[in-house]
């Protein structure tokens, strides 16, 4: 397979048009620090939800589900799909506070929420763990994909990959910032929307599948159909479904998906006009990237079974692509290999379209911890806006050489994501809970971070050896929760809270309410009580609509149309009681 000349035109139109963008939003970036890291804080939520759904879609994504489908089968999805829990809560609840907060970043929120000295160093190693080490692994774990698809549509080497595809993306990132950011995403979106579809079209159409009936009938792929693990196998169901639903969704901390909002996502509603634009494009995220995307990724996924069923298969048609980069996951690209002239080349430039957006993305929130809650706060206080501009490009640059770096070390997608769970495990309680209970202190978060990473690292790098029992990664995640989880409460309470003043200011400024702030919201306007309850019921409901219309989507394709007409009835109940609830109230 080789890439015609239509396919290199149509991946370099894409690289022109993003180069493009970042010159044309080069001529607001420059302006400010605000103008750059959060494009002006005038952003519409279709836009900003549009963003999201781009930035958390990278080259990884079809390539980690495609993973998960060929080992679990489609039920395996349960570890991300787990998810849109935390994510229905931010829109529902958490959206309209970040916004109140007026930061320019998630780190900085550390020092409207805590005071004094402590508070300072939570913000300055937050900014550096975040800017530096979270944020490269994410990098690298992206980067690795984008490797094996170079690898395999292109036939380039990673080095080449990330060569290539760094210089444009670090183009249009350090040039025009977030808004050129967000504006690639657009594109991103829309390519992968259309390329996704289309591949998966085309693919199912092949003779060696036969169509979606004989795929689905096929004798490999039946077994691997369910879209809920076998209910009477505690090893099936345990890991795949009662973890990720127990625990995992408000314990671990992973970019896109962030207990309470952060990140990337935290950004987006900086960027946002107002409260109702934040929370609009938080929801617009969650509803797209559970329920709109997944199945053309699956169905490939089901595909592939039948075209390569072995590991063996997949290193006699392509072998050269490194033993260390040999996995399941490898399988994604490679259907895409059976790809047509023109469609080929669609579907290349959305997947590195995907990759730049989301590293973009990362050189531009990891440059602006680095810049504002790093070198102004601590070093160079008195920066002016363009020197800060400066400071941003500089680190955007550092940020890329690190990222790729680690992408040409790294083997599998799915050793990163476990990895990045477990460092994160245990911590997603506390970033629920400091928006409403007074306790929790700068202390607690330090102690939440050394204890996540101690834990994370013995159960990486020593449990198994040391012991007689090999645990597997969910037993990890859920120990490591709970380890973590008792370690910053214990800490919660051997520390001190924060003085009167502090606790008095966050709440006048943001107006959380409820219960754990009565004692420091005399005088505050609250508007129409605590809005903390609907919006919880307000995320179970959604919750329950989204995966409802993401099962309804697959019993449509597997012709179970009786239980696709329940599943849809669910979504239309669902999306006429939340609009009811979150009616604007007199």
């Amino acid at each position: 397979m080789e890439l015609t000349t239509l396919d290199w035109a149509i991946v370099a139109g894409y690289f022109a048009l993003a180069l493009g963008i970042g010159l044309w939003a080069s001529r607001d970036a420059g302006k400010s620090a605000k103008s750059f890291f959060l494009a002006g804080r005038n952003m519409p939520w279709w836009l900003l939800g549009i963003s999201m759904v781009a930035t958390t879609f990278s080259t990884d994504t079809p390539n980690l589900v495609t993973g998960l489908v060929r080992e679990q089968g489609v039920s395996g999805n349960w570890g991300w799909w787990a998810f849109l829990l935390t994510g229905m809560l931010t829109a529902f609840v958490y959206a309209k506070l970040w916004h109140r907060s007026g930061v320019l970043t998630d780190i900085e929120f550390y020092e409207l929420r805590y005071g004094g000295k402590p508070a300072a160093v939570l913000r300055g190693f937050r900014a550096l763990y975040l800017g530096l080490v979270f944020n490269v692994l994410v990098m690298g774990t992206v980067s690795l994909a984008a490797i094996k698809l170079g690898g395999i549509l292109m036939g380039w080497p990673g080095w080449l990959t990330l060569s290539i595809t760094g210089l444009i993306t670090l183009s249009y990132s350090a040039l025009g910032g977030l808004r050129a950011v967000i504006l690639t995403d657009l594109v991103q979106f829309v390519l992968a929307m259309i390329g996704s579809i289309w591949a998966c079209v085309y693919i199912l159409d092949l003779e060696a599948i036969g169509g979606l009936s004989q795929l689905l009938a096929h004798s490999e792929v039946a077994t691997k159909t369910a879209m809920l693990p076998d209910m009477h196998d505690a090893s099936q169901w345990v890991p795949i479904l009662l973890v990720p639903l127990a625990v995992q969704w408000w314990a671990s901390y992973y970019p896109g998906a962030e207990p309470g909002g952060g990140g990337y996502i935290a950004q987006r509603m900086f960027s946002a006009k107002d409260e109702s634009h934040a929370m609009g494009a938080t929801l617009l995220f969650n509803v797209a990237h559970y329920a709109l995307r997944p199945w053309p990724w699956i169905l490939i996924a089901l595909a592939s079974i039948v075209v390569f069923p072995e590991l063996s298969d997949l290193q006699a048609a392509f072998p050269e692509i490194p033993a260390d980069k040999l996995g399941h996951d490898l399988a994604y690209p490679a259907m895409l290999s059976l790809l047509p002239p023109g469609l080929l080349g669609l579907v290349a430039a959305s997947l590195l379209a995907a990759f730049m957006s989301t590293m973009s993305t990362q050189l531009n929130l990891g440059a602006s911890y680095l810049v504002n809650d790093f070198w102004v706060r601590f070093i160079r206080p008195d920066a002016t806006d363009r020197e800060q501009v400066a400071a941003g490009r500089v680190t955007t640059i550092l940020s890329l050489i690190l990222g790729s770096g680690l992408g040409l070390l790294l083997t599998d997608a799915g050793q990163a994501f476990n990895l990045l769970l477990l460092i994160g495990a245990g911590t997603g309680g506390l970033f629920i809970l400091r928006w409403f209970w007074w306790r929790i202190n700068a202390w607690t978060e330090l102690v939440a971070m050394a204890g996540s990473l101690l834990v994370a690292g013995y159960f990486t790098f020593v449990h198994d050896h040391i012991t007689d029992t090999v645990w597997a990664s969910h037993e990890k995640l859920v120990w490591g929760a709970l380890i973590t989880t008792s370690i910053w409460i214990i800490g919660t309470w051997l520390t001190p809270p924060e003085s009167e003043d502090t606790l008095r200011r966050f709440v006048a400024k943001v107006q959380p309410g409820g219960p754990g702030w009565k004692r420091y919201s005399d005088g505050v306007q609250t508007g129409s009580g605590w809005a903390v309850p609907r919006g919880v019921l307000s995320m179970l409901i959604g919750s329950a609509g989204v995966y409802a219309a993401l099962f309804a989507v697959g019993s449509w394709l597997y012709d179970d149309r009786t239980t696709a007409w329940l599943l849809s009835g669910v979504v239309v109940i669902s999306v006429v009681t939340i609009v009811r609830l979150n009616r604007p109230r007199a």
